[in-house]
């Protein structure tokens, strides 16, 4: 099957940055989109940024210019690195796939288990 493994969360303060970073392995054909999707405590998880194969980028209004989504297609790897952080961005930080599996002809949706991110002086 495939996995996806978060990492790089963790405590920063106000102002401060993070990268994230998300790796998949296993039976992969290819990935089509990638992405960070957050959950805030007693709120929904929402979406901060996608990224396709070709490297089109799709943000959340609320995170355009503070933060910036990238991948390594060969290493299947998303990253998300976050400037400026405000507390209102904590949250547990999910890592999604868009997966092509080597028998099947449409993608599987893969998530990883979270990150954790703190934003607190």
């Amino acid at each position: 099957q495939v996995q996806l493994v978060e990492s790089g969360g963790g405590l920063v303060q106000p102002g401060g940055s993070l990268r994230l970073s998300c790796a998949a392995s296993g039976s992969i054909f290819s990935i089509n989109d990638m992405g960070w999707y957050r959950q805030a405590p007693g709120k929904q998880r929402e979406l901060v940024a996608t990224i396709t194969s070709g490297g089109r980028r799709n943000y959340a209004d609320s995170e355009k210019g503070r933060f910036t989504i990238s991948r390594d297609n060969a290493k299947n790897i998303v990253y998300l690195q976050m400037n400026n952080l405000k507390p209102e961005d904590t949250a547990v930080y999910y890592c999604y796939a868009g997966v092509r599996l080597p028998h099947l002809t449409w993608d599987m949706d893969y998530w990883g288990k979270g990150t954790l991110v703190t934003v607190s002086s």
